[in-house]
């Protein structure tokens, strides 16, 4: 099999569609699992915080490992571990089709994660070697962006229709055929690749990657039962506190570290970090709380709920490429503030115009919430990716993945709480002014998007990503720079 410089336009091509596949499998699974949930938290008997974990589950042990997977895969070959990944998240969902109860379906979500993390950075990854051409890699992200747009649309539907007609457990069949030719094409027609000089494991920041989030959404999500001042989460925020002190103090001090704390020296990566976490919070908290309004609250099933998010999705579609496109033409800022202004917008008209109550308000804040999260996406990758060594494709590209995972796992995690503390009664009579600060937070994550974009996307964040650049080659061509102390 040919080298990724030496592969056909058609082959480049066919990798990307394989690549594709693999986040189409990925991102399918969330849309039809928020369509699900009322469904499944009945016949589980479960509460708000029970269907936080079927999310949750998922989106923790997945943004926990992508770094490692990320780093894995630079040294010990991407197309191995992405085909390890898609037998690992092919696997979860069969034992997801058969869980029993909510505790073996929040542990086999978790198998799934673990074939997730596989799949994304290392995918990225392959794309971002296969597409060395700046305009031609912005293309392509555009496509992969666009590849949520579907996953966004046919979600809903299909996990409607699979819902209403078969059963919840239907919606985890849908990643079996995808899963399996994806495998078979992976190995038929994806070079294998490793990074010059990849990074050696780093058990211990793992680790502490591992508390920090497991522990701060543990204490998010169960605060609104357990008390905010409970001594169960107040041990569970310490520990989150104390893992971050951890990373920030080890890290550096390593030669070859899980997070090299020198990419954030680069404004526009350390942008796209934060625009990629306020996005995807915005996401995960805007799809939990329409689902639990059109269903719980409204009363429809799951295919007509899905049918009420079909705009935000068509958007989401229509918009992806479009933004690849622009990237490449003209850089990421003006998607950026598109983005920005978008989601702020949507987010508004629910929080200060209670857009539950006029369908033309609702239906015009799901299509301004899709044309913003379909823009983000592409200057979001991009911009993680651009101007990083080649070489270390993988981590960077964990990184972005990464920094999405956190978000949504946060925006499910802070906006079920803030939900749970408002509902005193029911849904019926609660929901509105509960979900009022719930969408105020939405609101100013769009905020986010718009003024970070605006703040690091201009010519002195461009400089600042060249000086990192050139402080990070020479750990690519053999000549590591020392990051650790004098002892």
């Amino acid at each position: 099999m040919p080298a990724y410089d030496d592969l056909s336009p058609r082959h480049r091509q066919l990798v990307l569609a394989i690549c594709c596949m693999s986040l189409l499998i990925v991102s399918l699974d969330n849309t039809i699992l928020n369509v699900a949930l009322p469904t499944m938290a009945r016949e589980f008997d479960t509460s708000i915080s029970g269907m936080q974990w079927t999310i949750d589950a998922y989106t923790l042990v997945l943004a926990s490992l992508l770094m490692l997977a990320g780093s894995t895969a630079d040294r010990v070959g991407r197309r191995r571990v992405f085909q390890a990944g898609l037998a690992v998240f092919t696997l979860g969902s069969v034992l997801c089709s058969l869980a029993p109860n909510l505790e073996s379906l929040v542990a086999f979500r978790m198998i799934q994660a673990v074939g997730g993390s596989m799949l994304n950075p290392v995918a990225m990854s392959i794309i971002t070697n296969t597409f060395t051409e700046p305009r031609e890699r912005a293309r392509a992200i555009g496509v992969w962006g666009g590849v949520v747009g579907i996953s966004m649309a046919a979600g809903p539907l299909v996990g409607g229709l699979l819902v209403d007609a078969v059963g919840w457990r239907a919606i985890f069949w849908v990643n079996l055929p995808v899963g399996l030719a994806a495998l078979y094409l992976t190995r038929r027609y994806v070079p294998e690749s490793r990074a010059p000089k990849p990074r050696r494991a780093d058990p211990v920041g793992q680790l502490l990657v591992v508390l920090l989030l497991g522990a701060l959404t543990y204490a998010i999500i169960e605060a609104p039962t357990a008390g905010w001042t409970s001594p169960l989460i107040l041990l569970f925020a310490a520990t989150a506190v104390a893992a971050l002190a951890g990373l920030l103090l080890y890290e550096p001090r390593r030669a070859e570290p899980l997070i090299d704390l020198r990419f954030f020296r680069s404004a526009p990566f350390s942008g796209a970090t934060v625009i990629a976490i306020s996005a995807f919070a915005a996401l995960g908290g805007f799809l939990f709380l329409s689902t639990l309004y059109l269903q719980d609250v409204r009363g429809l099933d799951a295919l007509h709920a899905g049918l009420w998010m079909l705009p935000m999705a068509a958007m989401t579609l229509v918009c992806a490429p479009l933004s690849g496109r622009l990237v490449g033409a003209r850089g990421p800022r003006l998607p950026l503030l598109i983005a920005g202004v978008a989601m702020t917008t949507s987010g508004t008209l629910f929080a200060a115009f209670e857009a539950e109550d006029s369908s033309a308000t609702r239906f015009l804040a799901y299509v301004l919430f899709g044309i913003g999260f379909g823009v983000v996406n592409a200057p979001i990758t991009n911009t993680a990716v651009a101007g990083m060594p080649r070489a270390q494709a993988g981590v960077a590209a964990a990184v972005a993945s990464t920094s999405r995972q956190i978000g949504q796992t946060l925006g499910v995690a802070v906006i079920g709480a803030v939900l749970a503390s408002g509902v005193t009664t029911s849904y019926a009579t609660d929901f509105t002014p509960a979900s009022r600060p719930a969408w105020w937070i939405i609101t100013a994550c769009g905020a986010t998007v718009l003024c970070v974009g605006t703040l690091t996307s201009g010519r002195w964040a461009r400089a600042t990503a060249q000086r990192t650049a050139a402080r990070l080659t020479p750990d690519t061509e053999g000549a590591p720079q020392t990051t650790r102390p004098a002892s």
